[in-house]
């Protein structure tokens, strides 16, 4: 009987992340994958201070279950995966080695250890797949000297990694932009686990009035939600400034009220705090939500905005929402926003800090139920097309064509 092949995965990330575990999970039940995960750090895992959040952070323990993983030993100091040398692991070279891995899977080139990954398993031959997140329309912002400089490196380098995962069609074209062919770019979209999500809506969806009486919201009115760390990449302020030319227009009209709900912390919550106070404009502020509390949230919202600028490419909570069936307002520099809106059908898409537009597309979903309603069931069927099942696909696909490629090399006849 023929045996299928089993292929030695492993995944190389800096930490413990709430979106990559349950893909983890995923990976490590797929009967042809052998998983091992590499971590360079253990933020999370143990107390660790989130700087965005501005306070300490402590994930569930369930984190770590399900997969095969190893903290890879860092010498730097003072850790952290948002600089450079922040995360140095010299271990990583043994790492990959030891165990004969058929492929890694490295996720981003942001620290040194993924560079120390992918140049060690180029002189070892072990084929390597990229997933980075960089879109192209945010690539296009930065200054000519560093996209030229990239025009240099990028080509060469790029020519050792035998398969690129796209998270976006912004990301796609920035692979494109500095000439990865057509024939090493697979689909890998940042997925969330949308049947838990799926089921949570179920069961939370008939507490709605239940779940904004517990935090003191009116049950009639419409709650526009936000979700993320209160920092300057992700331009709260913007949306505060938008929800306040909101009122104004809705005290014309006569509307029903909107209220506004930020979930999440960081150091920009007292300035928005002191500005919602000084305007007299009803927003409640949730602070530092746990990843098995957030539902409640989506689950007693009606519109989700993500006003986010440069540095913010794939914002997770967009899955999150549309898998509450929310419609979303979401600006043009967000790399997955045009994988995430269908313009005029599950929500728009605004300018970056355009404000005044902002507010008048929050006007037009608070004002009008049944395009609310409308919106709702199209963010539920696009977002049922980006899952884990896909992501799964594409890795199977990339490893079966590494394995191919083998074969033929290793049946070549050379006389």
């Amino acid at each position: 009987m023929h045996k299928e092949k089993v292929y030695r995965l492993a995944i190389l990330t800096t930490h413990p992340i709430e979106f990559q575990v349950p893909l983890f999970r995923k990976i490590a039940q797929e009967k042809n994958i052998d998983l091992t995960v590499y971590f360079c750090w253990d933020f999370g895992v143990k107390e660790s201070y989130d700087p965005g959040f501005g306070k300490s952070v402590l994930w569930d323990k369930s984190f770590l279950e399900g997969y095969r993983y190893e903290f890879l030993k860092n010498i730097h100091p003072w850790k952290t995966s948002s600089r450079f040398f922040g995360l140095i692991n010299l271990g990583v070279i043994s790492a990959l080695s030891r165990k004969k891995h058929d492929a890694v899977l490295i996720m981003g080139w942001q620290v040194f250890t993924m560079w120390l990954a992918l140049i060690s398993s180029f002189i070892k031959g072990l084929p390597v797949f990229l997933r980075g997140e960089s879109p192209l329309n945010q690539e296009l912002l930065k200054s000519d000297f560093n996209k030229a400089l990239k025009k240099i490196i990028f080509p060469s380098l790029f020519r050792f990694i035998s398969t690129f995962f796209y998270i976006s069609t912004e990301n796609k074209k920035f692979y494109k932009y500095y000439s990865v062919p057509e024939n090493k770019l697979v689909s890998l979209p940042y997925a969330v686990d949308n049947d838990r999500f799926f089921a949570k809506r179920e069961k939370l969806i008939r507490k709605k009035p239940e779940l904004r009486k517990k935090i003191g919201i009116d049950e009639n009115a419409v709650v526009i939600l936000f979700s993320g760390k209160l920092i300057d990449k992700k331009r709260p302020l913007d949306l505060l400034m938008a929800y306040e030319l909101l009122q104004e227009k809705l005290k014309q009209s006569n509307a029903k009220p909107a209220i506004l709900v930020f979930m999440g912390d960081g150091v920009l919550r007292e300035r928005l705090e002191i500005y919602a106070k000084e305007k007299n404009l009803p927003v409640y502020f949730a602070g530092f939500v746990d990843q098995m509390e957030i539902e409640n949230y989506y689950a007693l919202a009606d519109i989700y905005v993500q006003p986010s600028g440069l540095g913010d490419t794939a914002p997770m909570p967009l899955n999150e929402a549309m898998c509450f069936g929310l419609p979303i307002i979401v600006s043009d520099v967000i790399g997955t926003s045009k994988d995430r809106v269908s313009e005029g059908k599950n929500g728009f898409i605004f300018e970056c800090g355009n404000f005044n537009q902002l507010s008048m597309f929050l006007y037009n979903l608070v004002v009008d139920s049944k395009m609310r309603k409308n919106f709702s069931l199209e963010s539920i069927k696009l977002i049922e097309k980006t899952s884990y099942d896909e992501d799964i696909n594409g890795i199977l696909f990339a490893l079966e064509k590494i394995g191919l490629m083998k074969k033929y090399r290793d049946n070549i006849n050379y006389t």
